[in-house]
């Protein structure tokens, strides 16, 4: 049986926590910044953690179970 292949697009945007959380980064964070607060750019430079509603669907692209 061949091998499964990782998503590709999938792997540059997420990536695991040492615990096996997913960390993923915010949006709204690539252009058009003049007119955000810089309060705003701030927050959205942290990473946050993948929902929980959302893991298992992640976690596939990735191919880990």
């Amino acid at each position: 049986m061949p091998k499964v292949k990782t998503n590709a697009a999938s792997k540059k945007r997420f990536a695991l926590t040492g615990t096996g959380k997913v960390k993923r980064k915010h949006a709204y964070h690539s252009h058009i910044l003049t007119k955000k607060s810089k309060k705003r750019k701030r927050n959205l430079d942290h990473t946050a953690l993948v929902d929980s509603a959302n893991i298992k669907q992640v976690r596939s692209l990735l191919n880990m179970r």
